[in-house]
This record gives C-alpha cells, structure tokens and sequence, in this order.
C-alpha cells in the first residue's frame, strides 16, 4: 500500500530560475528543487530497534487545527516511510491533540513524558502553547523540535530541549517589512494583531521594522466575528496595505468585512494565516492577499507530494515539509541505535545536515542557521508561491 511513499526519487540541487512555473512575481528564485542529499526517512533499510516512540504533540482539533493537521501529516509520512524500508525498527508516532490552547498544553505534555518508550516529539505547534509547557519538556530532558512556532522568546528560555525547524518572528518580521515596502510599494501600513502569543510577537517585530511606515494599528481578539469598528478605523486611514498578525480563523472574516466596506489596500498576513481554510473565510477579499511564512514552497517536491497525497489522502500544506523534515531527523537519530531519551537529545543538537526544506544545524539556543522566508498570494482561489524574500 506504501509502494508509492517508500522512497523519494532525489532531485537537482539547485533552485531554478524559471518563474514561469511558481507563479513567482518578486524576481526571486522559483521554488527549491530537492536537494540531492536531502535526508531520506527510510534510510538504509537496515536499522534496528524496537520499544522506542515519537509524539506528536499539538492541535489536531480547535480552531486552527489545519495547521497542525499539516504538521502531523508531514510526520506521518515519514514514520510510514522509515517502517515500510526498515522491518527491523518499528517505530510508532504516538498523537496528542493539545487543541492549541495555552491552558490545555500542559497536561497532555504531561502525558507525553509519562510515556517511557516516547524519546522524542514533533509539535507544539502553536508559541502560547510551547510558552505554557515548554518547561516541561525540559524538565522531563524529552527533546521537541517544532515545525511552526516562531516567537522569537522561545528561545530565550534556557530549556536545553528545544529546537526549532524554521526561522523565527525576528526573521520573518522584517522579511514582511521587506515584502510589504520594496515588492507592494507600500508606504502607509496598519499592523492589526490579535490576541495570542503568536500575534502579538509578530505584531511587534514587523512594526519596528516597517518603523514610521507602520501609520497606524489596532487590536483584535481570539473568536472575534465582527470587526466593523476595525475596518472602519482602516477605512479612514486609507493605509496602502494592512498586515494582520493572528490566525486564519478571524483573518478570513476579518479580510471579508475589510472588501465589502471597499478597502482596497493589500492585505498580508503570515504563516498563521496561509491555509486554505483563509481564502474559504475571506471570500471575495482573499483575492488581495498575500502572506510571508518561513516556510519553503513545495512545489519542486514532486516525490514528496505525490507520496503525501497517496499516504496521506489530502495535498500537503503550512509546515507539512518541515514536519516531515523534523521528523525525518529524529527517526535518523534512531537509526543510528539510540533508544533513550537523552541519546536522542544530543543527537539532534549536533546534527547537521540537509532536508527538503533547508540544511539543519543548530545553535546553542535551538535556532537555525538557515531561515528562509517566502512570499504566496492567492491566485484563482489557491495560495501559490511568490518568490522568496529573505
């Protein structure tokens, strides 16, 4: 049933320069190709274990579960991978649905570390919930590597178990600066956050570094449905383009309200935004969209997604190459015979080495040191690729 997802067929390492194919409008490289040593889940073939588990932890439900949902995928596949190629080394990724809230993630990381046999987790997806139980981890010397958490404080907080697979707010912050003033040509931005952890980082990078042209902001709030007093705040400003710092869940309606009062600045949002489940919400409004994300486009990934629609029944999204990447390297670390938690955890603080996504090599604090950051939009109703910014 795996034939089809038990190797990826390598490809060229160098990035085409062909725009035509990604829809690329910035006069930034196309998408990746596929490095030709990115590493593979299966392996060798010939690795050995058992009793050994990954986790991964974060939302599978809730409210912006899509991006989770993407993460879990990505993971999935590669476990599948790894235990289709190698017979003798079963490992089981063990689920633990956190919803993404704050609240909730510190006791199902709790039953995370309950779980000997689990040496290493994929997640938390969302930065209020790595905030709230990032210690535990920590504590327990169980090492997380997240796809999609990008406050840049995570990484400040001295746990010795945290690492993360893209580039944070202070990367992508002045990226979206980049994006919104040299590519869209705007010199009037009104930065609106939301409420969480997330939102209010990003919110905060991206204003410093548009500095005066950030010309005016505002606030919103989790579960938020109406943003009449907001839209009508922007209207009067008459900003060249809006950035909204938050989730796709209020983004959508938020985009809506903004093209029925006839807004016709640009609307860029990031990561927690770029999900189909937006362009759904935004209705005729996703048409002025854009987003940055360091996130890398998959669309030179053609083994990878072929084999994560025929696994995993649905196209890949957000962070679903960076889920299978993270994932990929722990498994990697497992083949090597490690079974035990702090094997794995020194493991992967000295690896390095390329993936599909990037090459992965950490410092002392959990970050890389490759951070790319892409721009998309929507274009016929879809999120395309529109170049790399940074």
């Amino acid at each position: 049933m795996l034939a089809a997802a038990a190797s990826l067929v390598l490809g060229a390492c160098a990035a085409r320069n062909d725009s035509s194919s990604s829809g690329n409008t910035t006069g930034s490289a196309a998408a990746p190709s596929q490095a030709a040593n990115a590493a593979n889940p299966a392996g060798d073939g010939k690795a050995v274990c058992s009793g050994v588990s990954l986790a991964y932890a974060g939302t599978i439900n809730g409210s912006s579960a899509a991006l989770g949902q993407n993460i879990l995928r990505g993971a999935d596949l590669a476990v599948k991978q790894h235990n289709q190629a190698n017979p003798g080394c079963q490992v089981t990724l063990k689920q633990f649905d956190t919803e993404g809230k704050p609240d909730k993630a510190p006791g199902i990381v709790t039953q995370v570390i309950s779980e000997a046999d689990i040496i290493g987790v994929v997640g938390l997806p969302f930065s209020g919930e790595s905030k709230a139980a990032g210690n535990l981890f920590n504590q327990a010397g169980l090492v997380t590597v997240t796809p999609s958490a990008t406050n840049p404080a995570l990484a400040n907080n001295g746990w010795k178990t945290f690492f993360r697979g893209m580039g944070n707010d202070a990367v992508q912050g002045p990226a979206a600066a980049k994006f919104l003033t040299d590519t869209l040509k705007a010199n009037k931005v009104c930065v609106i956050e939301d409420d969480s952890e997330y939102g209010t980082g990003l919110a905060a990078q991206i204003t410093q570094a548009l500095g005066a042209k950030a010309s005016c902001s505002d606030k919103v709030k989790t579960g938020q449905t109406d943003f009449s007093a907001v839209v009508n705040k922007i209207s009067t400003e008459n900003p060249d383009a809006i950035f909204y710092s938050g989730y796709y869940p209020e983004a959508g309606p938020f985009a809506q309200q903004l093209n029925d009062k006839g807004v016709t600045a640009k609307f860029v949002a990031p990561d927690g935004v770029k999900d189909p489940e937006f362009v759904k919400g935004a209705g005729a409004g996703a048409s002025k969209a854009y987003f940055t994300c360091p996130c890398v486009p998959e669309d030179n990934f053609k083994d990878f997604t072929a084999a994560f629609k025929s696994t995993e029944g649905a196209d890949p999204g957000t962070y679903s190459p960076e889920g299978y990447d993270v994932a990929t390297i722990l498994l990697k670390g497992i083949d090597t015979g490690i079974k035990d938690r702090a094997g794995l955890l020194n493991y992967v603080k000295n690896y390095d080495g390329q993936g599909l996504t990037k090459r992965f090599k950490w410092d002392a604090k959990g970050e890389l040191s490759d951070t790319p950051v892409w721009s998309y939009r929507v274009e016929n109703g879809k999120i395309v690729n529109n170049g790399q910014i940074s």
